[in-house]
């Protein structure tokens, strides 16, 4: 796995964002989230989950992940992975850690919470997946989701359903769902060459709407200070 870490200005140690990307991979897309938050003050990992790769065919990319999701403890080794390399990180505050996923990136922190994780926060797009039964009481801090409304791969009765195992944890829980979007709203098309599943395509406003949610989110858990 290679990642992409982006470091703020300055020299004491920040806050910290862990970011998991769409089951298709890390891109420069991904990647430049992380600037984009380092710029913020943050020092932030974009992390890999496919060996380097990243899928511009969804058949090959669906018999990637749909094993990876079908696997959490394969999921949560990867995330564990990624934070001992963030944590690893001088720069990083290892107290004031949070993270941010789309798709599968995102169900991979779900299941750091899940796993115990101290994390500050987790925001996630388009990853309402539930875990092991009770597994969510070990989530510690609030958890943000957003998703489309239009998104066929997660359905209203998806969405019930994560609600449902966030509630009956006592999760502080937020759910977004914005109107007439479908699966991987967020993400534009990157290469003239990839070819999108049915119910997944990109919608600029909304997109903002959920980076700048994001953002907030972070603000509110994890504000930027410097020791």
């Amino acid at each position: 796995m290679v990642g992409h870490l982006a470091l703020p200005a300055g020299s004491g140690r920040r806050p910290a964002v862990l970011i998991g990307p769409e089951g298709p991979g890390l891109n420069d897309f991904q990647r430049r989230r992380a600037d984009a938050l380092a710029e913020l003050g943050y020092v932030a990992l974009a992390f890999d989950i496919n060996g380097g790769r990243w899928f511009t065919d969804p058949d090959e990319m669906l018999a990637r992940i749909t094993p990876l999701l079908a696997d959490l403890d394969r999921m949560r080794g990867i995330g564990h992975a990624a934070l001992d390399v963030l944590l690893a990180e001088p720069r990083t505050h290892p107290d004031r850690i949070a993270g941010i996923g789309y798709g599968t990136g995102g169900a991979i922190l779900l299941e750091l919470g899940r796993d115990g994780v101290d994390l500050r926060a987790i925001g996630t797009v388009n990853a309402l997946t539930t875990g092991r039964p009770g597994e969510a009481a070990n989530i510690r801090c609030p958890v943000w989701a957003g998703v489309g409304s239009e998104d066929p791969i997660m359905p209203p009765r998806q969405r019930d359903a994560f609600a449902a195992e966030m509630q009956a944890a006592g999760v502080d829980w937020r759910i977004v769902v914005y109107g007439g979007a479908l699966h991987a709203f967020h993400h534009p098309p990157v290469h003239e060459t990839q070819t999108l599943l049915p119910g997944v395509g990109h919608h600029p406003l909304h997109a903002r709407r959920a980076w700048d949610d994001i953002v907030g989110l972070l603000a509110e858990c994890v504000p930027v200070t410097e020791e």
